[in-house]
């Protein structure tokens, strides 16, 4: 029997050394497990992992039992990270720590929340999921004796804050139109994290993973929710052909099995491209170690212009049929003013905040209060910021 290539592969010299630079804190190095490894089970046994099963992804958690929260979108982007990086020859215990770790820092009500924390957090600093995830594993997780955080490797801390690319050019200046957000900017004066590379190939494969793992179950999801129906993908890039496909072999097959098979079509796929694209470059000869793809100037691991195109096709079709659906924006709309006055109420009197979390308020200003306030908001599960907020208002709004 013919093993598969992608089942036994060397690494790469384009891979992370499964050895890390360091950590901010220096730890003896553990005789069981590589520091990747090690950094992936501190996320999987953090506070902030086990709070992702009752944040919302698009549904809020009482819709359905079926829907994706941010711990099943989560654990599938890992999966298909790791799937990556076994094909590219990367590390495959980085780029899964990344995923793991990707979605640590949103807020309760998925993107909703989001926006409505920044909105409010303006004044001081604005607010941003990825720098939160940063926030958490440096800062806010307090379970270790020694340390604050979870005291992750460079590496990966590198890949959480660059996985969509370099944040700023090589005279330090911003790039794109938003400033660096705070919790970056102060991580980064304690250990630097070349902000103006690219990060590794093992974060690019996480990151594109993400995207993947979207198109799929949003998909899913929003079929399963009604929201729109199979034939409405006809026109869709990619799906549409696959769709057609499936029917034409399989004219019989129920909607619950076509929809499973449009689901593992369009992963493999995405997969299938992003391999055969990332194999092409890496293996160029041009990238003989990890710092040769930080300065590559480009992402390596990602969609060919063709997928990218269909990519681009799949989330117009959501951003109105799902993302726009008048059903999910008006449970939008009211999951906004929930943190919105959440936000303004625990500003206002922080002794309404749980005791740690009043710790070292006392006579300190503006920035510190709202900062503080956001990491608590921040950190509440869809349940926990409805529960907080019929302790502190006369009436909650029903997400319905």
């Amino acid at each position: 029997m013919e093993i598969p290539d992608c089942v036994v592969r060397p690494r790469g010299p384009w891979a992370v050394a499964p050895v890390s630079r360091g950590r901010l804190y220096p730890e003896p190095v553990s005789p069981t497990r590589t520091d990747f490894q090690r950094d992936r089970d501190r996320v999987i046994h953090s506070t902030a992992f086990r709070r992702l099963k009752h944040k919302t992804q698009v549904f809020v958690a009482h819709e359905g039992d079926h829907y994706r929260t941010r711990l099943t979108h989560t654990i599938e982007v890992a999966q298909i990270a790791r799937s990556l990086a076994r094909s590219l020859a990367l590390d495959e215990d980085l780029a899964e720590a990344l995923a793991l770790a990707h979605d640590l820092g949103h807020t309760p009500f998925g993107h909703t929340g989001e926006e409505a924390l920044a909105q409010v957090m303006e004044a001081w600093g604005g607010f941003d999921h990825n720098a939160q995830s940063l926030r958490i594993v440096t800062r806010l997780e307090r379970r270790y004796a020694e340390f604050d955080g979870l005291n992750l490797a460079w590496e990966t801390l590198e890949g959480l804050v660059k996985h969509n690319g370099p944040l700023v050019d090589a005279t330090g200046r911003p790039l794109g139109d938003k400033p660096i957000p705070v919790a970056i900017l102060e991580y980064q004066a304690r250990q630097d994290l070349e902000l103006s590379s690219f990060a590794s190939a093992e974060a690019q494969a996480a990151a594109i993973a993400d995207d993947i793992a979207y198109n799929a179950h949003d998909i899913d999801d929003g079929l399963r929710a009604g929201l729109f129906e199979l034939d409405d993908l006809a026109g869709v890039p990619l799906a549409g052909d696959l769709l057609a496909d499936i029917r034409a072999r399989y004219p019989a097959l129920d909607r619950s099995r076509t929809t499973h098979e449009l689901m593992r079509r369009v992963i493999t796929r995405l997969v299938e491209d992003v391999i055969a694209l990332g194999r092409d470059c890496l293996a160029s000869g041009a990238y003989l170690s990890a710092q040769d793809v930080r300065q590559a100037g480009r992402t390596l691991v990602g969609f060919s212009s063709r997928i990218a195109a269909a990519d681009r096709g799949i989330k117009g079709f959501l951003y109105p049929n799902m993302y726009r659906h008048p059903r999910v924006m008006k449970i939008r709309q009211d999951a906004a003013e929930v943190v919105v006055q959440l936000f303004h109420r625990l500003f206002e009197d922080t002794a309404l905040l749980p005791a740690e979390w009043q710790q070292g308020l006392a006579g300190t200003g503006e920035d510190k209060r709202a900062r503080r306030v956001a990491d608590y908001i921040a950190g509440m599960t869809d349940t926990f910021a409805l529960g907080e907020h019929r302790r502190l208002f006369d009436t909650t709004p029903d997400l319905r």
